[in-house]
């Protein structure tokens, strides 16, 4: 039996095998390049996030905002009439002419001799150059002055504020106007759940801060301290009966009070009625552990 020629044996030559491992090596090494992309993208897009905005909005007739610092100083200047029971009208008008006078930030400088927020001048007899430097002082100082204005709460705006301030530009007062109202609405408790605050960072004060700053801003209320126990923090409860007969309306101006000052106060909650802040919250929700009527009450940060 005669056999036909053999085929020859193809054999792969070294560089072809090279060649293809190759290949396979550089496969491995795009997927891997891929992954390491998308791990590369979305740490990307995470740090290029923004961040939470610094800042306070009061949401009456559209939305007003604050940086904390300014806030701070709102606060006090609503707190302040509240103490004294002045009308919220008061309020706006102190405050449209903090923002005009200092952009509601206590500044150590100003025209000529002028200080603090309201530009207050120790050559005009408003004080000494350490006490209209000092919030609180200021703000009793000017209104002190605006409640001898006799009709002040009919005036407009710019006429009640240039009675007290005797500026130049009495018409730059009306600029503010509508930031102003907004402000006092929510701090005076006429606009209750409006005002919010997100960013800064929360004080470490504990209760004792917050019972401090209460006496300073709104006098010598009853407070009453639960201690931090079993992971729950600690809180402060804030009775507002001294402050009038209008409970309801005064327990929500505190509470917003406690809400712009969340920082310096170490809040991470704030809780009036059945409604709870939270910090960094844009809006007030709805809680199962509602405050008793008259108070309110302060979670501090854990």
């Amino acid at each position: 039996m005669t056999r036909g020629p053999r085929r020859p044996v193809r054999r792969r030559s070294p560089g072809r095998r090279l060649a293809r491992a190759g290949a396979g090596l550089l496969g491995t090494a795009a997927v891997l390049a891929l992954a390491i992309a998308g791990v590369v993208a979305v740490l990307d897009r995470t740090a290029t996030r923004e961040p939470v905005p610094a800042r306070c909005v009061a949401s009456v007739d559209g939305s007003w905002s604050l940086d904390l610092e300014q806030a701070d100083n709102a606060a006090l200047i609503a707190a302040t009439a509240v103490r004294r029971d002045l009308p919220a009208r008061a309020v706006t008008i102190a405050l449209a002419t903090a923002l005009q006078e200092s952009k509601l930030i206590n500044i150590d400088y100003g025209d000529r001799d002028s200080l603090g927020l309201f530009q207050q001048r120790p050559s005009q007899g408003w004080g000494t150059t350490e006490q209209v430097q000092d919030p609180v002082y200021a703000t009793g100082r000017f209104y002190d002055g605006l409640v001898a204005v006799d009709g002040y709460e009919q005036l407009e705006i710019t006429a009640a504020a240039q009675a007290v301030q005797r500026s130049g530009f009495p018409e730059a007062y009306a600029q503010h106007e509508s930031r102003a109202r907004a402000f006092a609405s929510a701090l005076t408790g006429w606009s209750p759940a409006a005002l919010t605050c997100t960013g800064g960072s929360a004080a470490d004060g504990g209760p004792q801060a917050v019972q401090a700053r209460v006496a300073r801003d709104l006098g010598e209320l009853p407070t009453e301290v639960i201690a931090a126990a079993d992971g729950a923090p600690a809180q402060v409860v804030v009775h507002v009966e001294p402050l009038g007969a209008q409970v309801d309306r005064l327990s929500w101006s505190v509470g917003q009070w406690a809400v712009a000052l969340a920082g310096p106060l170490g809040a991470d909650a704030v809780t009036v009625g059945d409604r709870t802040w939270v910090r960094d919250a844009t809006t007030w929700v709805a809680t199962d552990e509602p405050a008793a009527p008259g108070t309110v009450r302060i979670t501090l940060a854990g």
